[in-house]
């Protein structure tokens, strides 16, 4: 995550340009994104009870990110609002952590508890071992529910004739199941689709307003493009936090791919949670490019830019996975019957 509202400065009277309200628009939005992004994530985790499919690593290494690009805020000193948002990503980080902890134990305790209850004990073990071999001694027309001799074979014949009608019961459900479960994933896939769209535009929406807002009220100005040639250069410690947040960004989804690809399943994280991702890292790399393009001010925040525009290949990836697996879980049921 990068500090989305740097791009909120204060300047001077000047005219309002395009560029200008473009760049001002596309900060609002990505910070939209950045406030309800691990939303998703955690309503998900909570549905679930369970947090698997989330890599430890990547918010481990996610929250490093932030707390880096969070230092490099205030050493920077740069204005009161990022800082603040900056603080709420730390907690929004730790929020998830705790979460995947929690349901980390507990799920653990209850498979231990299942996996005790299922043991048999000695005892009842010992008690069926007579048994066993009582009925092993005793001859085989003792062993009928009845005292008449029966035919050779006959049982035998009887119980593969109910087991083949079984076996074609049980195909018959199974493939009525099988077209229920088709039915319902492409309608779950629609609904989802839909879902993710409307909440898409509905951050749009709420960040464009709140630029709207924002500039009506005085609360954001268009910086002049001149003063750049004036501005203080940046600490160097702060220019080497950020470049430090830009690889932790870069390398916190590595291991989220991995574990997808490993367990080849995305089942248990949030899609939302990624477009956000890549719509906030987009929003805030168009916001800074809009602003100006001159090589001082792109060198400036080029860790913020790397750190943003570099992730979205890894979200990309993400959801090809998203994608892939989801086409292979679909298809699974089906070989399974053949």
């Amino acid at each position: 995550m990068a500090s989305a509202l740097m791009l909120f400065t204060t300047g001077a009277e000047i005219p309002l340009t395009t560029r200008e309200a473009l760049s001002g628009i596309f900060g609002s939005i990505s910070l939209a994104c950045w406030i309800f992004l691990l939303v998703p994530q955690l309503l998900e985790n909570y549905r679930n009870s369970s947090a698997e499919a989330i890599s430890l690593a990547f918010i481990f290494v996610w929250f490093i990110g932030d707390i880096a690009n969070l230092a490099g805020a205030l050493w920077a000193g740069l204005v009161p609002v990022v800082v603040a948002i900056g603080v709420y990503f730390c907690i929004a980080d730790g929020v998830l952590i705790s979460q995947c902890l929690y349901y980390g134990i507990i799920n653990k305790r209850k498979q231990g508890k299942a996996l005790l209850s299922t043991q048999p004990s000695s005892s009842s073990a010992d008690a069926e071992r007579p048994t066993q071999e009582n009925d092993e001694e005793e001859p085989l027309l003792k062993r009928t529910r009845t005292n008449s001799v029966t035919i050779p074979g006959s049982a035998d014949n009887r119980r593969r004739s109910s087991a083949s009608a079984r076996r074609r019961r049980s195909s018959a459900i199974a493939d009525e199941h099988l077209a229920q479960i088709f039915e319902e994933s492409d309608e779950n896939g629609a609904r989802l689709w839909f879902k993710n769209a409307m909440s898409v535009i509905a951050i749009g929406v709420v960040g464009a307003a709140g630029w709207a807002i924002a500039y009506e009220s005085g609360a954001w100005k268009p910086t002049p493009l001149a003063s750049h040639a004036d501005e203080e250069k940046m600490a160097t410690g702060a220019q080497i936090l950020g470049y430090l947040s830009a690889v932790a960004y870069l390398g916190a989804r590595i291991p989220q791919i991995i574990k997808n690809a490993r367990d080849r399943s995305c089942e248990g994280l949030s899609l939302l949670f990624f477009i956000l991702s890549l719509l906030g890292n987009l929003t805030y790399g168009a916001g800074i490019l809009c602003h100006s393009t001159e090589s001082a001010y792109v060198l400036k925040n080029l860790p913020w830019l790397i750190g943003s525009l570099g992730t979205m290949v890894e979200d990309v990836t993400i959801f090809a996975q998203f994608h892939m697996y989801r086409v292979r879980d679909q298809s699974a049921p089906e070989q399974a019957v053949i």
